[in-house]
């Protein structure tokens, strides 16, 4: 059965106060269109900038996760991510009116029920996996962090944590079905050692902080003035540390609770990647940083696979569709500059055309002769030539026809191309042609690596 992507059926909101600013902010949750995946929207900054949920755009992991682009920074986002994937949920705009997400509870649970009041529906697009093949590992030893993902046919997430403390001992927790988010591992709040705790207090942090908000593991005998302070700091009539270590501030949902938080913490911050994973993560004393490092690489091999899955091939015993002579005949280039060799595959709505790169090009006599590299001009020329060669091939009668380029836009070089390097130019049609107008993005590859690419928009002009 085809799995759609969702967003929710109506806006909601939901408002509380920042764990660090101490100000109160509200979030706006919007449907969104497909494919477009999770966007915040800081809507108390001029032209309400939107940032993406996205690794690379994570600049702090101290006390949480923070995204910043252009100099805006929304703080705090794992709790809302971890409920908005543990939903299911694909696409989604988040709005907000201040740089921090709300503490809430300290869980997932307060947006979760949300977004169920809103309602999930689902959209008219097929749900992206990535499937995991083979494994992805991160370590950090200096943390003594481990973090693995293993092929699996469904996402499943099993943690450890160990904080090598009497009051908090090895605690282990699992997630086998994302079905069971809701219920399982939205409502575990967040828990803080008391050291953390006076740290944060003198330093003016967790302004929102409330005691409502976080499990407090206390590691020291306090005295009765500490507690009193404590109980002032935060506005309760007193605080007492019970017979397992933890403050009177709350009663534990689950006797693994702080694991499962934990576990929590690593939905959300991996639902940074940017897509849904078929695989099974287990990790070892996880954090807010492993997690994001774990999350770029798992991102960055997606990216490697889609590449490679791209990358055109061809098989050099197989007769091209156009060789140099019917090139010949549709180009009015001629050598030095012609620039494709063979076209590979065309059909109407892309070209994949070949250049053979050899030490006998008359360029490489002036241009770097004691470190030949192949004109990045020229590269975009031989793409377009590759262009235009789908783009003659639109019309009957080609040899009355010549086309110019109007526009190249995006242009990139992303690596060198030598003498030896086979360039393999792929063309596709970004709109169909109309009225002589041809629009295209163009990628070249040397092997499985991408090597240049270009949006490129020419004209077919009839010359005859």
């Amino acid at each position: 059965m085809i799995e759609k992507q969702k967003t929710i059926a109506k806006p909601v909101l939901i408002s509380g106060t920042g764990l660090h600013t101490g100000k109160d902010v509200t979030l706006a949750f919007k449907p969104a269109p497909i494919n477009f995946g999770y966007k915040f929207k800081r809507v108390d900054i001029e032209n309400s900038p939107l940032i993406e949920a996205d690794a690379d755009l994570v600049v702090d992991t101290s006390r949480g996760t923070t995204l910043e682009l252009n100099g805006i920074k929304v703080s705090t986002i794992e709790h809302v991510l971890a409920a908005i994937f543990g939903l299911g949920i694909d696409n989604i705009l988040i709005e907000l009116d201040c740089p921090e997400t709300p503490i809430l509870d300290g869980s997932s649970k307060p947006i979760v029920e949300t977004l169920l009041e809103a309602g999930i529906v689902e959209q008219e697009a097929e749900k992206e996996y990535y499937e995991i093949k083979s494994n992805i590992t991160f370590s950090d030893p200096e943390k003594k962090v481990e973090m693995v993902i293993i092929p699996s046919k469904e996402f499943k997430l099993s943690v450890l944590i160990d904080y090598e403390l009497k009051v908090l001992n090895t605690q282990f927790a699992s997630l086998n079905k994302l079905e069971d988010f809701q219920k399982e591992i939205a409502p575990c709040r967040t828990f803080v050692f008391l050291h953390e705790l006076e740290y944060l207090l003198s330093n003016n942090l967790i302004k929102g902080g409330d005691l409502s908000n976080a499990i407090v593991f206390v590691n020291r005998v306090m005295s009765k003035e500490e507690l009193n302070r404590l109980a002032s700091l935060f506005h309760k009539p007193s605080v007492e540390v019970l017979a397992e270590g933890i403050l009177n501030n709350v009663d534990l949902y689950f006797n693994n609770e702080p694991a499962r938080h934990k576990l929590l913490d690593v939905i959300g911050d991996l639902a940074l990647i940017g897509k849904r994973i078929k695989g099974h993560v287990i990790v070892s004393r996880p954090g807010h940083s492993s997690n994001v490092e774990f999350a770029k690489l798992i991102k960055k091999q997606i990216k490697q696979d889609i590449i490679k899955k791209e990358v055109p091939s061809f098989d050099i015993n197989k007769p091209p569709l156009f060789d140099i002579n019917k090139i010949r005949e549709l180009l009015p280039h001629r050598p030095p500059f012609l620039l494709v060799d063979k076209i590979l595959e065309m059909t109407e709505t892309y070209v994949i055309g070949l250049k053979n790169v050899t030490m006998n090009e008359d360029f490489f006599v002036g241009h770097f002769p004691n470190e030949p590299v192949m004109p990045g001009v020229l590269q975009v020329e031989a793409m377009a030539q590759t262009g235009g060669i789908m783009a003659l091939s639109s019309v009957p009668d080609p040899e009355n026809y010549a086309t110019y380029f109007m526009k190249i836009d995006n242009v990139r070089f992303r690596s060198k191309v030598v003498p030896g390097d086979t360039l393999i130019f792929r063309l596709d049609l970004l709109t169909p042609i109309r009225r002589g107008l041809c629009n295209m993005k163009g990628v070249a590859y040397v092997g499985t690596k991408i090597v240049m690419e270009a949006e490129m928009l020419a004209q077919i002009i009839k010359v005859k």
